[in-house]
């Protein structure tokens, strides 16, 4: 059976947006061709009959009877008799407009048929005699059939590059209307994604602080787990600001500043105690050689960063398992290395982790999570990889570059030192 795409409505949508600006873009331009060449063809045609009709006048007032016009005969009703020019068809002349002139009545001119061919006829008095011009038509009439076969070309030529047209304009209509349904889509991925983690481990510290409270227990490790509530709630709240804020403006907003990954690291892994005791799991962070291990950036963004990475972690870390955070640097870089012990991962798949909509071949979500974690660490001018392989557990290590040091202070906590999280 095949599979619908979830995106496949918009899709749809865009493409028949798209099918109806081209076809009014091409009705509208072919249309005025239309008008355009019917206006021409008028002009050509009235045109023509003012000329034929000048022609015939002043061949009646001043062509000889022997030699007139080109496409042009002539007759004379002299005494009764009609005379014509060499060559006349039999057919003509007309005499009943022969007779009435030279009867006194006024000049006429008529489109008559004749044996099935057209002709103008211009009767006239010349002096004492009566004179008839006429003109065979059948060569305006082939002029004006290829003008209309010219006109019909024209035509179908402009609609086809009304067509092309009509598509150009179109795709450049729609186009922002697809990218702000695809932001629209993407953002709400990223506020479900973004908002899973925080609130499962609200939910969890609810649920200790429930537990806590009906059976009595020390108030004061009450009062810990709902100052970690408070916590998890100031920092939920920073996600949805930083989620706005890159909706509205399709990057970080938040002023960099300096940003101790250490402490954020330690903090977070404070927080995800209570998962980590309901899986079985054990966290760890490590602060390796001297020296601070703070960078410039967006807190909340990389509170976000390391959270993802250890919601990840513990996704994939098996009951009795270890997670390792191991924060290092230089003086240009501060490394931080999330490992577990789980699963693990292909190699040839670590690139493909943190590609939208992919990566949850691991994590199985929508692979949203590592995909943003590459985008906030591209963001602060850093690289991210992963490596691994199955069964054997998975490293993910983030660089970002170091924040510069103050003129005459010194190192910050320096040495090595471990927090130890979990059961």
């Amino acid at each position: 059976m095949r599979r619908h795409s979830p995106h496949e409505p918009e899709r749809h949508l865009l493409a028949r947006a798209r099918r109806r600006i081209t076809a009014q873009v091409a009705g509208a331009i072919s249309v005025m061709l239309l008008l355009v060449g019917w206006l021409a063809y008028c002009v050509i045609v009235s045109d023509q009959e003012a000329s034929a009709r000048r022609d015939l006048a002043v061949a009646a007032q001043r062509a000889l009877l022997t030699r007139p016009p080109p496409c042009v005969w002539l007759f004379e009703l002299r005494g009764g008799t009609v005379l014509s020019s060499p060559g006349a068809p039999t057919s003509l002349p007309v005499r009943a407009a022969l007779h009435r002139v030279a009867a006194g009545r006024a000049p006429q001119v008529a489109q008559v048929e004749i044996a099935g061919q057209s002709y103008l006829v211009h009767t006239q008095r010349r002096g004492e005699v009566a004179v008839q011009a006429a003109m065979d038509l059948r060569y305006q009439a082939a002029e004006r059939r290829r003008l209309l076969r010219t006109l019909a070309i024209a035509e179908i030529t402009g609609l086809l590059a009304a067509l092309m047209i009509g598509q150009v304009v179109a795709r450049g209509a729609i186009a922002p209307l697809g990218e702000a349904l695809a932001r629209q889509r993407r953002f709400a991925a990223d506020v479900s994604h973004e908002l899973r983690t925080p609130l499962t481990r609200l939910h969890i510290r609810a649920q200790i602080v429930a537990r806590g409270l009906r059976r009595e227990s020390d108030p004061l490790l009450a009062a810990a787990e709902v100052d970690q509530l408070v916590n998890g709630t100031r920092q939920l709240g920073d996600v949805v600001e930083d989620l706005l804020l890159s909706a509205q403006f399709g990057q970080l907003r938040r002023p960099f500043g300096p940003v101790d990954l250490a402490a954020l690291a330690e903090e977070l892994a404070q927080a995800e105690t209570a998962r980590a005791q309901a899986r079985g799991v054990t966290i760890e962070v490590r602060r390796q050689g001297p020296g601070d291990h703070v960078v410039r950036g967006a807190q909340s963004a990389l509170r976000r960063v390391i959270s993802a990475l250890l919601d990840n972690a513990l996704t994939h870390t098996r009951v009795g398992g270890h997670i390792w955070v191991v924060l290092s640097s230089d003086p240009e870089t501060v490394r931080l290395d999330v490992r577990d012990d789980g699963v693990g991962l292909d190699p040839r798949d670590a690139e493909r982790l943190f590609t939208r909509f992919v990566g949850g071949s691991r994590s199985g979500g929508l692979g949203l999570g590592l995909a943003l974690v590459r985008e906030v660490v591209d963001g602060h001018g850093g690289t991210v990889t992963a490596d691994g392989r199955p069964g054997a557990g998975a490293v993910f290590t983030v660089r970002l570059p170091a924040a510069p040091v103050p003129t005459g202070e010194g190192g910050g906590a320096g040495g090595r030192g471990t927090s130890r999280v979990g059961v």
